[in-house]
């Protein structure tokens, strides 16, 4: 158990670190945006902090435009987690800005129709 434990926090700690780089952010611009502070951040890289909250996988995941599922090295990004991503998205939206996201695809649903 061990070591399963100790793959899925390097899988977390390893893709962490390659989306930041790939996003052109230092740690303290990570830091930053998601709340944290830059020795945080630099411990979920290295693996040194291995129990972050739900609340911080979110603000990762969202700020990094990834699922919490990929994050966590559960799988590749493809369509139905950028969908799950949007969702969580969503639903942090209040009632009239999720009338208008439903109207949007109601036209394009509409539009996308065989005549």
């Amino acid at each position: 158990m061990r070591r399963v434990l100790g793959h899925f926090y390097m899988s977390f700690a390893s893709r962490l670190k390659t989306l930041r780089m790939k996003s052109g952010q230092s740690l303290q611009e990570l830091a930053d945006a998601v709340g944290l502070s830059k020795p945080h951040v630099w411990e979920l890289e290295t693996g040194k902090s291995k129990n972050p909250t739900k609340d911080v996988l979110e603000k990762l995941a969202d700020h990094l435009k990834v699922t919490i599922a990929y994050l966590m090295g559960e799988g590749e990004e493809n369509e139905d987690t950028q969908m799950a991503m949007m969702f969580r998205q969503i639903r942090d939206l209040s009632p009239s800005d999720i009338e208008v996201i439903q109207a949007i695809i109601d036209t394009k649903r509409r539009q996308k129709a065989p005549q």
